[in-house]
């Protein structure tokens, strides 16, 4: 190495090393900025976050007091820190977790006790041997037992958390019991102290400021509407309203792809709050079992209908494209098309946030003529997507036969092309390994761009995308109407109406004035 560089290396690592402590007293100075704004945001977000964290304080300090005031103290004894474990581990987020963890611990303790106590008077007669045997006997039984009943789907899903603290309980106190005295009496002092906990838990829970995990599945199940009615406007937007012959790129991180995600990835979420929201109480006037389970199966059908948003955002990031004179022939039926989705997703939202049944005739009504429309126009250029790259001639009548038989001609020359560029590179194959690995990409662009597809082809990809997403529509349809049903969701009333059609008027005006601006952009661009 010359000595020039050398010396420029030196140098360019002496002025990194120096610059070290200035960047990590930077850091140092922004941390705190860094994580007060992240403490702010996550409270933004969500307030009942701040509100819980002070429940939890409070609880905590209320069961403190069972061993830091004396007459307390002398009444529960070192038996008060299961008052403090209880609430940490059962006070949880919403009123259905803290009822599903508190009833799970204290029914688990109660039948826990009870078998030990049980096990206790059978083996109180007996030698210190027999007792010995028989206790280690009762203790593989109830562990077999208890783990194998856990393998059950409803005990798991319901049970779980009581079935665990049942076995643990049980075997502290049966196994304590053979050379600890009054093992029973300290099990008895331990099952108040829980009791108390779970008491103080259940109380912050559900009377002070309560979380309902129900009313977070219904508000969650009636927002994820809306945010894939934004997706496919969004997508729509993007394929008709850019500047240039490619659709712009689009981030992981858009609102396009953000919307369709918060649908994608609810399945856990549902299933968790539809089994916390079983434990709550019954809060509504029929006094009949709210159909939790029937927000999970929309849930389902609603995933399997945002898989067509994802596809239709696939298309915008698509390496082949429709070209832009194309795109803009079907752009108002299409338009249209997705604009009656998105109201439709509106309107379904709407209902079940307001706990309305769902009235989609005059809905349908539009989006079956929308899909006319749409019908209507690629059956007047049928032959935009039979021809050729040149398709443009394929378009006039006179030119129909002649077209139409040099298309297939021009095919089967690339692909005859194509099969004998490919004997020829097998046949001359190298021995180097990495000139093998570039067969494989070569002979796939060969392939790209020697077929003459159709330019209309990539559309026809995004319009039956469109038609597919109706049809996945009426099943959405179906299990909101049977939501409505099942939980008795009141009917619609004329105020309930008048509120629709002006919603979707304002609607329907935000998208003309939105068309207006972009036809007058047009115009000047041109």
């Amino acid at each position: 190495m010359p000595k020039a560089m050398k010396v420029d290396l030196s140098q360019k690592e002496e002025t990194r090393i120096s610059a070290q402590p200035n960047i990590i007293m930077k850091k140092a100075r922004t941390l705190p900025v860094y994580v007060c704004r992240n403490i702010w945001k996550v409270g933004k977000d969500d307030p009942r976050r701040v509100i819980h964290a002070l429940k939890v304080g409070v609880a905590l300090t209320l069961v403190s007091f069972l061993y830091l005031l004396e007459p307390l103290f002398e009444g529960v004894g070192q038996n008060a820190m299961w008052a403090v474990i209880t609430v940490v581990v059962v006070l949880e987020f919403t009123a259905g977790a803290t009822l599903c963890k508190g009833l799970n611990r204290g029914f688990g303790t109660l039948c826990a006790v009870s078998l030990a106590f049980f096990i206790e008077f059978m083996a109180e007669e007996t030698g210190r041997v027999y007792r010995a045997v028989f206790i280690g006997a009762t203790v593989f039984l109830v562990g077999f037992m208890s783990t194998y009943l856990r393998f059950f789907p409803f005990i798991k899903k319901n049970y779980d958390y009581g079935v665990v603290i049942f076995l643990l309980t049980f075997n502290l106190i049966t196994v304590s019991s053979f050379r600890v005295q009054n093992v029973l009496h300290m099990a008895r002092e331990r099952l108040y102290t829980i009791a108390i906990g779970c008491g103080i838990c259940l109380l912050m829970s559900l009377l002070i400021f309560p979380n309902w995990s129900g009313e977070d599945l219904h508000r969650s199940t009636a927002r994820k509407f809306e945010a894939l009615a934004k997706s496919i406007e969004g997508c729509i937007d993007e394929y008709f309203h850019d500047k240039d012959d490619k659709v712009s790129e689009n981030k992981l991180d858009g609102p396009i792809y953000k919307g369709y995600r918060a649908v994608l990835d609810s399945k856990f979420s549902d299933e968790t709050l539809a089994s916390f929201a079983s434990w709550e109480p019954r809060s509504t006037r029929h006094c009949h079992k709210y159909p939790w389970q029937q927000y999970v199966k929309l849930g389902t059908v609603l995933r399997h209908f945002g898989y067509t948003a994802v596809a239709l955002h696939g298309c915008l990031q698509s390496e082949i494209q429709a070209p832009k004179s194309v795109r803009l022939l079907f752009r108002d039926p299409c338009m249209r098309v997705a604009s009656e989705v998105s109201k439709v997703l509106v309107e379904l939202s709407y209902s079940i946030s307001n706990r309305r049944l769902f009235s989609h005739d005059a809905l349908s009504d539009h989006l079956h003529e929308a899909l006319q429309d749409l019908n209507s126009a690629i059956k007047s250029h049928p032959r935009l997507f039979l021809g050729s790259k040149n398709g443009r001639k394929v378009t006039e009548p006179k030119h129909e036969k002649t077209s139409s038989a040099v298309a297939l001609p021009s095919l089967k020359t690339d692909t005859s092309v194509m099969l004998q560029w490919k004997s020829n590179r097998i046949a001359d194959q190298p021995n180097k390994s990495s000139e093998q690995k570039q067969l494989r990409p070569t002979l796939s662009k060969l392939a790209i761009t020697t077929l003459e597809f159709s330019e209309a082809l990539p559309f026809a990809a995004f319009a039956s995308l469109l038609v597919e997403m109706v049809a996945r529509l009426e099943l959405v349809i179906e299990e909101v109407e049977e939501l409505g049903r099942a939980a008795y969701f009141r009917e619609s009333t004329a105020s309930d109406e008048l509120t629709i059609k002006v919603k979707i008027e304002n609607m329907r005006q935000d998208e003309n004035s939105h068309d207006l601006h972009t036809h007058e952009v047009h115009r000047i661009v041109d």
